[in-house]
């Protein structure tokens, strides 16, 4: 379930590109089938990065060379200045409390001209979220604010970034969380909960057209993320 549509950054062999926050790997899997990119993942999360090399691992014709794993502080990060041509951070800053910080070192290592691809829950699903569950907003490494578009844009026009993109995504997901809200946001015994993590699991293994048209029809009233690109103006 990509939120960066990689076609957009039109990467080049040799290119290197930083997912900052990459979880167990989804964007690294699809950074892997773009030819020469040499393409870094950094978490605070071991067993997350275990299952993101794991998973590469799997992938025909990837290149090990071109894959660098890092446990790493996205407040801190392990690279020289004006290293890379992208960064990618998707849905993280909602998670840091020190994200101007974080978004400082995004800043720091990417090259002038480079392309910044920031994620972040889009206000009004989330804030639908925060007033079902308690429990889901004040989870332990959860989320600690909800962004608004202009928020976001403001963030990085004061570093002189100009955003040429918003895109929105993932809104057959938006129902689903609703319902965890309402039934517990750790209950995964509930039926609809089940059911609709099934369908999910179905659309992303099998990618039917009809239910990728109808998200994609639904994605600008209710997608789930919002994403932003970015160039230095």
């Amino acid at each position: 379930m990509l939120t960066v549509d990689f076609p957009e950054l039109g990467l080049q062999p040799g290119n290197a590109v930083l997912d900052a926050g990459c979880g167990t790997g989804r964007h690294l899997r699809g950074l892997a089938g773009i030819p020469g990119v040499r393409y870094f993942g950094i978490d605070m999360k071991k067993e997350d990065l275990d299952k993101a090399y794991a998973s590469l691992a799997e992938i025909p014709g990837s290149s090990a060379d071109n894959c660098h794993i890092a446990r790493a502080d996205i407040r801190n990060l392990p690279f020289n200045n004006d290293f890379f041509d992208c960064v990618i951070c998707s849905e993280v800053l909602e998670h840091i409390w020190e994200h101007e910080q974080a978004l400082e070192e995004l800043i720091r290592v990417l090259k002038p001209k480079g392309s910044l691809v920031i994620s972040v829950p889009r206000y009004f699903p989330e804030k639908i979220c925060w007033l079902l569950s308690r429990a889901y907003r004040n989870e332990e490494g959860g989320h600690v604010r909800i962004y608004k578009k202009d928020k976001v844009l403001n963030m990085l026009k004061k570093y002189g970034f100009k955003c040429w993109k918003i895109n929105y995504k993932h809104a057959l997901h938006v129902p689903y969380w609703w319902i965890k809200c309402l039934v517990g946001h750790k209950n995964e015994s509930n039926l609809l909960v089940k059911y609709y993590k099934k369908f999910l699991e179905w659309d992303i293994m099998h990618k039917p057209f009809w239910v990728r048209s109808l998200e994609e029809f639904l994605n600008p009233f209710m997608g789930k993320s919002i994403v932003f690109y970015f160039k230095k103006d």
